[in-house]
């Protein structure tokens, strides 16, 4: 470890927007004639906008360009307060992708806390674990201590601004209240009225894991030293917290007038970067209103880079809360994201945790078309040699692997095949970095984290596959992740792993141009590898091992999803998929929010949008057991960031897919959502896809190509089809039946799809028709 390692990259967050992971382009699918030849009308409805030398003869008229139109938009979907929030998951929440804090009231107190926790501030201890050695540690909390009693509170969470703002009125007056978060600084501006005055407490937490609520520290574990104080010449006050194993902690704050703000640095193994990281972020801070014009830019042009509207109120609002909540969490170079993201509350979950939770965090920003946002590649990228570090010295040479819960850097063992060990977790991340690939196309990102780390992870499963007496491979004793049995052999979730893991890296070989040693191994494992085992009632957990009592995990269907391995394509795997999904949701007592997101996923993959969004209701509704709470945020005995993530990636998978390499353009829409708008959605392939659905039928399809990749569309389109280019001119396709097109669109051009005469090309939002109460506590 260097001294850097806990410390921020030099590129401030703003700076970071808009960085798309380059393309590269690929031969463009050669395709067949097959447009209607409709230049001609398509000319006559105007100039249109320039393309090359000529003129564009149709162009999307799009609503949503304008400061004006976005702020009216997303002020529909804002969380509002009328009542003081007493729990983490009621109250507002903000972040930067380091920095976070919640807000809600000092718990028997007449005051207000704003948390004060950094995504990077950890222990260096890994001989006592990840929920103890290497855990996240709190920083502190700050107070508003009012002079009379509170009495009422009015509060909206500005999505648009990323801004908490409103009033909080006492016996003795009131105070208007600002506060965000931005490039590591919180800055709150409070205003007093009456006889009110805002007094300000910062409360330094114990550097010590939150996992204490739930269990006694480890055997030789010594508590970390106390903090000091000190007042620096410029009177910013500081909190220094050492650490037994080196380095710091420093929390720099001060007051200006109604303002005041707030940094946090860390740094391991130096003891003084993180006090000059924490002042420097102050310095570029100077007041709350410079601080705010650096931060609404950012904002501004983040959320517009894509657009999706429905009409279920509550639902839309919740969809774009996850975007603000995701964008406040995570940013490029920045750590994988904990199990509650930057805002640390007291939980037996205090690390980084491999066998879901990491996944499910990353999905929704493709959609979106927010790939800055991944920094999970970003951690696998730079800490490859922890992940070898991690599996036993013996197979170092060529393996690699994490265990289930880590650090920041991934610093988990992992156990052997044949112990009972969870031994995929890493080779299931690396899906997610490839995810990343599909959607930027970017071989950079293929070369030098997918290829060497997938590699590395496949390697370790090659020592332990052995042939049986059935002349197949078969996997030793591995855990199926949360299913509690002894672990069976050739587990359902290592199988479906290791078949991904090899055909991804034979494809990427090809791609990249290597002629690897391995291929004829992975081939071979490919051929010979046993089959998933199932019986009666669909995938079992593994060989001998029957899914036989409730599991809120579908460890054992990630063939299903998100793997795409056995799927609704292949018309022999309809009935397996149907009765092994059943199955699953019909043994009921451990299910949890995610199962129910998961089942969503999976039944739109089916184009049963109206059985998916029944499961994803399941996760809103207040009588399950582990409902969404207040602010979007979800708890299971301590804060869970991924199961509200992955419910908006259960709207993506409703609204548009795109595996197996074919678009499906609104494959499972509910059928009471008459009306969808997408605009530039993200897909694999790294095309943006914008369509425009009108009672209860799609109007038309525009894709634009980022990487010239060959374009699969299944458009849901009747009729017959006008398939033109951005000049006017018609597209190269050919009709591949059962709904499928293929089209040749070069790098950089664009494709408009309809039936029938030309529709209204408007992007606009659509018009409710389930209407909803705000989020929070309105």
């Amino acid at each position: 470890m260097t001294s850097q390692q806990g410390k921020r990259p030099p590129v401030a967050r703003r700076a970071l927007l808009g960085t798309a992971l380059s393309g590269a382009a690929v031969a463009a699918l050669p395709g067949t004639a097959h447009a209607e030849q409709a230049v001609a009308a398509a000319g006559a409805e105007g100039p249109g906008e320039a393309v090359g030398g000529g003129r564009r003869p149709w162009k999307l008229r799009d609503t949503m360009t304008t400061d004006a139109a976005w702020d009216r938009f997303l002020r529909g979907q804002d969380l509002r307060w009328t009542r003081l929030p007493t729990l983490w998951y009621e109250g507002p929440f903000l972040g930067d992708g380091l920095l976070g804090s919640m807000v809600y009231q000092e718990p028997g107190a007449n005051q207000i806390r704003f948390t004060v926790q950094h995504g990077r501030v950890q222990d260096h201890r890994p001989e006592f674990g990840s929920g103890w050695g290497t855990c996240r540690l709190p920083v502190g909390r700050l107070t508003l201590e009012p002079v009379g009693t509170i009495t009422a509170v009015d509060w909206r969470l500005s999505l648009w601004n990323a801004e908490l703002t409103g009033t909080v009125t006492t016996t003795a007056g009131t105070l208007d209240l600002s506060a965000l978060i931005h490039d590591e600084v919180l800055a709150v501006r409070v205003k007093a009225g009456g006889g009110e005055r805002a007094t300000w407490t910062f409360h330094p937490e114990e550097a010590l894991s939150p996992r204490r609520v739930s269990e006694a520290p480890p055997s030789g574990y010594t508590a970390n030293p106390p903090w000091t104080t000190r007042t620096t010449a410029d009177g910013t006050e500081q909190v220094l917290q050492p650490l037994t194993a080196g380095g710091q902690t420093a929390t720099s704050y001060r007051r200006a007038g109604n303002d005041l703000l707030l940094s946090v640095g860390h740094s391991f193994p130096s003891d003084t970067a993180a006090e000059a990281d924490s002042l420097r972020n102050l310095r570029r801070a100077t007041s709350y209103s410079a601080l705010r014009r650096r931060h609404t830019r950012w904002w501004h042009a983040f959320y517009q880079k894509s657009f999706v509207s429905f009409p279920d109120q509550r639902l839309q609002s919740f969809h774009w809360i996850q975007l603000y909540k995701v964008a406040s969490a995570s940013r490029a170079g920045g750590p994988v994201m904990a199990t509650s993201g930057p805002w640390l509350e007291p939980t037996p979950w205090p690390a980084v945790w491999w066998n879901l939770n990491v996944q499910l965090e990353y999905w929704l920003i493709h959609g979106f078309n927010h790939p800055e946002l991944d920094s999970l590649a970003t951690t696998l990228r730079q800490n490859q040699e922890q992940l070898i570090a991690n599996v036993p010295a013996a197979y170092r040479a060529d393996s690699a692997g994490v265990g289930r819960s880590s650090d920041m850097f991934a610093n988990r063992t992992v156990g052997r095949p044949g112990t009972g060990a969870e031994t995929g977790d890493l080779t299931w991340a690396l899906h997610n970095v490839w995810l990343s690939y599909r959607h930027s196309m970017d071989k950079a990102l293929l070369r030098d984290t997918i290829y060497p780390v997938l590699r590395r992870a496949i390697n370790y499963y090659l020592h332990f596959l052995t042939p049986g007496s059935d002349g197949k491979l078969h996997l030793p004793s591995t855990l199926s992740p949360e299913y509690p049995v002894v672990p069976p052999q050739d587990t359902n979730y290592d199988l479906a792993l290791i078949r991904w893991g090899c055909q991804t890296l034979i494809e990427s070989a090809e791609l990249l141009g290597i002629d690897d040693e391995l291929t004829p191994r992975w081939q071979e494992v490919l051929a010979k590898l046993t089959p998933y085992p199932v019986d009666d009632n669909g995938f079992m957990i593994g060989a001998d091992t029957p899914y036989a009592q409730s599991h809120r995990h579908y460890s054992h269907l990630l063939m299903v999803y998100p793997l795409y391995l056995v799927n609704w394509d292949q018309p022999g795997s309809r009935e397996l998929i149907t009765k092994s999904v059943v199955r699953w949701q019909a043994l009921t007592g451990a299910h949890r929010g995610y199962s129910y997101t998961g089942a969503a996923s999976m039944y739109a993959m089916t184009g049963d949008g109206d059985t998916a969004i029944t499961y994803l209701r399941k996760f809103f509704d207040p009588t399950t057991r582990y409902p969404c709470r207040a602010n979007t945020h979800y708890t299971e005995a301590g804060p869970v960031i991924e199961t509200p993530l992955s419910a908006s990636q259960s709207l993506h998978d409703m609204f548009c897919q795109s595996w197996g390499g074919v678009i499906r353009v609104f494959p499972a829409v509910p059928s009471a959502w008459a009306d969808v708008t997408l605009h530039d959605f993200r897909t694999q392939g790294a095309f943006l896809v914008t369509a425009v659905r009108k009672k209860g039928a799609t109007r038309f399809i525009r894709i634009r190509s980022l990487a010239g990749e060959p374009l699969t569309l299944r458009h849901g389109l009747s009729g017959r089809l006008t398939v033109l280019l951005d000049d006017g001119s018609p597209a190269r396709t050919h009709d591949l039946g059962d709904g499928l097109l293929s089209i040749d669109l070069p790098r950089g051009r664009e494709v408009l799809i309809h039936s029938g005469s030309r529709p209204d090309l408007d992007i606009a939002p659509v018009a409710v028709s389930e209407p909803g109460t705000a989020w929070g506590l309105p």
